[in-house]
């Protein structure tokens, strides 16, 4: 059976990576779908951390001295988005439950299914690692059409749920991920370092873990505030205050049982480490502009802690569909800025500026 749905035109504009701030708006061939395969026309892309980070030239993308970056130009870039199903290849609606019309999402990573961790159930560790808008054989979102491959792992939106809150869904999938790794507590004191889109879920996530203390940090007011709505009781901005300091005052010295560092930048490590209680556990979830250095010493042998990376988001993108669509969590707070597709440029640089974003949608 040929793939079904209207006819699409043969070419769509898009922003293409050509290189670090090398980002262009050209015009590509429109995706068509083959068997397994999903087309969306994209209602609207988001703008990661990530995504800034690689157009300013992070080695994470772009590599060094010690090895290739993860990016691939030239490619299409973008990996959160929501789109309207406008085309299915053989198997793909009886496979993902979809239809002309449906609105739907997809996660991140394209997993191969052959490699040590796909054949384990650890997908988001896939070796090939193909993941939207980075990597040459999964272009992304930032398009006015994108194509879901046979592989990927889609799903369908709720016909009711408002486009601003299908924005939210792939951040708060990845919030939901390192809360999970936090193996938080009844009565736990626990920190959110950086809420940005993806911290701020992990306030409204952790917040249903049930701590006894649940601290936000972060250098702007505006995003403070917006923490304290999604369920924050204390607070913090490093700019002002010792913050590990007043951790360690609240804790009677001990420190915070959890820390979790949204913040993407090497500074925000060594405090967190700091205000730890001994056996604490220490949740990274970030891309580093530059690497960050530290004493190893203070981990091992005086405190012991849990020191544990997140990646992705696993498993996680039902929950935080159920989430939003049953009002657990107010993604309304988090998304603050729409630009068309064409002003990309200007939404990079607004969430490098954070003065007064949290998360930034492109519109095709």
């Amino acid at each position: 059976m040929p793939a079904y749905g209207p006819q699409l035109p043969a070419a769509m504009n898009a922003v293409v990576i050509h290189g670090p701030e090398d980002y262009r708006w050209e015009e590509r061939p429109t995706p068509q779908a083959g068997p397994g395969e999903v087309i969306i026309k994209v209602d609207h892309a988001g703008v990661c951390a990530s995504d800034m980070k690689c157009y300013f030239g992070a080695h994470h993308f772009w590599g060094d001295e010690k090895g290739p970056g993860f990016c691939q130009p030239p490619i299409v870039t973008g990996h959160e988005f929501a789109g309207e199903v406008v085309q299915l290849g053989e198997g793909a609606a009886e496979t993902y439950g979809l239809d002309i019309g449906d609105m739907a999402v997809s996660e991140q990573i394209i997993p191969c299914g052959e490699c040590r961790y796909c054949t384990t159930g650890k997908y988001w560790l896939c070796r090939k690692h193909d993941i939207y808008g980075f990597r040459q054989d999964t272009p992304g979102a930032w398009a006015e059409y994108m194509k879901f491959p046979a592989r990927a792992r889609n799903y369908k939106l709720p016909a009711d749920m408002s486009r601003a809150k299908a924005a939210a869904v792939e951040p708060l999938a990845c919030s939901i991920h390192a809360v999970q790794r936090a193996n938080i507590q009844l009565g736990d004191v626990v920190v959110v370092a950086g809420v940005g889109a993806i911290g701020l879920g992990m306030v409204a996530v952790a917040r249903m873990a049930g701590p006894s203390t649940l601290i936000a940090i972060d250098p702007k007011a505006y995003r403070l505030e917006a923490a304290k709505k999604l369920g924050a009781d204390l607070t913090m901005n490093p700019s002002e205050e010792d913050v590990v300091g007043r951790v360690l005052e609240l804790t009677d010295g001990y420190g915070c049982d959890v820390y979790i560092d949204a913040t993407g930048y090497p500074e925000s490590v060594l405090p967190g480490l700091q205000m730890l209680r001994k056996l604490g556990t220490f949740v990274e979830y970030g891309v580093f502009l530059e690497p960050a250095t530290i004493d190893w010493t203070l981990i091992g042998d005086k405190k012991e802690l849990n020191v544990l990376g997140a990646h992705l988001a696993p498993y996680t993108f039902p929950l935080a569909i159920d989430y939003i669509a049953s009002g657990k969590v107010d993604t309304s707070i988090m998304v603050t800025h729409e630009l068309p597709l064409h002003e990309y440029d200007n939404a990079l640089g607004m969430v490098r500026e954070a003065k007064e974003s949290i998360k930034v949608l492109l519109k095709p």
